[in-house]
């Protein structure tokens, strides 16, 4: 079995990619410090996959610490690097915090890969790389617009360091462009717990639902698009994780001589703010009670993808619908609610 660094294994995206990785017979372990994740959520990934993790709960701005951990595992093949702060509107309020950590912590893993001499290499980026684009779907060709937040700049420039660092050493990069990722995984024993308030539509929807948040707010309600709210192309964060496990798999059979390639994960759909309340209000039976606001600085007018390069090279083909994201993610938030104790022990069974 191949060996995977995750860092950011404890993060929603991350979290899920683990098991897809161990799924599909590769050995993995992870680093995380812990700072925007809940560490027991590799409870819920063994209890998935029977596999326990292990995590170096590690500050990846801290090379030193970041190179113990490759001393101490020289069979490291590959690493897929999802560690980064990620708050649009944070980013917006705290731009030297975002640059500092995402950027730095990005650096000394490659010094890393580097040294150690590690041939694969995925980067999680971001269809922020794209700006508000010109025309829409995007593909990967799209020239990238000025980034509309700092997280979308460090997007960018990791992209950059990425591909410049793969023309002066010969380790096989990708950079994966996903969208928007929502739901849970189908067993509801792992989903995304943001901490605090949260940034992102869908578990905005689902705490207003649910009744952690008395009030949800809709950014902008007179943008160009079909409805007056942004469009964005949601994707199962299952399907996102499915195609890291791919893109290394890619890595591994050596089918590109390319150094460093770029695929866009969406589901190639354009689905507004107003729909996806819609879409989730019919899964879940809930009148969500929400008002429209204003604008929100940062936020992308209209975007999704194209995703054929993708599904030719890399063999991907998103499964769920719009309807099934939503159902997964209101099923994790019932479960949150109805078991306080979801990773430890035998949850509670939901009707």
């Amino acid at each position: 079995m191949a060996k995977i660094l995750v860092t950011g294994g404890c993060g929603y995206i991350g979290a899920h990619t683990i098991i897809d990785l161990i799924e599909n017979g590769f050995e993995v372990i992870s680093v995380d410090d812990n700072s925007r994740s809940n560490p027991r959520i590799l409870e819920g990934v063994e209890r998935i996959t029977g596999v326990k993790i292990k995590n170096y709960k590690v500050d990846l701005c801290d090379f030193d610490d970041t190179f113990a951990i490759f001393q101490e595992n020289e069979d490291i093949l590959g690493i897929i690097h999802f560690a980064a702060y990620k708050a649009v509107n944070e980013s917006v309020e705290k731009p030297l915090m975002y640059f500092e950590n995402n950027i730095n912590s990005l650096i000394n893993v490659l010094k890393c890969v580097q040294e150690f001499k590690i041939p694969w290499f995925v980067f999680s980026s971001s269809c922020t790389v794209y700006g508000n684009p010109d025309h829409i779907p995007v593909t990967e060709l799209t020239p990238p617009k000025p980034a509309e937040s700092p997280y979308g700049y460090t997007k960018q420039m990791g992209e950059q360091i990425v591909n410049e660092f793969s023309k002066s050493f010969p380790a096989q990069c990708i950079l994966l462009r996903y969208f928007n990722p929502v739901g849970a995984h189908p067993s509801a024993i792992i989903g995304e717990m943001p901490i605090g308030k949260p940034q992102n539509l869908v578990p905005a929807i689902t705490q207003t639902a649910i009744g952690k948040i008395t009030k949800m707010y809709v950014h902008g309600s007179d943008y160009d698009t079909r409805d007056g709210s942004c469009l964005r192309d949601f994707i199962h964060v299952c399907d996102i994780a499915h195609a890291h496990t791919l893109a290394i798999k890619y890595l591994q059979q050596a089918k590109s001589n390319v150094r460093c390639e770029v695929f866009n994960l969406g589901t190639g759909n354009g689905v507004t703010v107003l729909e996806a309340i819609k879409a989730f209000e019919k899964v879940s039976g809930v009148k969500l009670n929400y008002e429209i606001g204003p604008r929100r600085p940062g936020d992308v007018i209209a975007i999704y993808a194209n995703n054929d390069l993708a599904r030719k090279v890399l063999g991907w083909n998103p499964k769920y619908t719009l309807d099934e994201m939503m159902a997964t993610a209101w099923k994790w938030e019932e479960r949150l609610k109805a078991d306080n104790t979801i990773f430890s022990g035998k949850p509670k069974e939901l009707n």
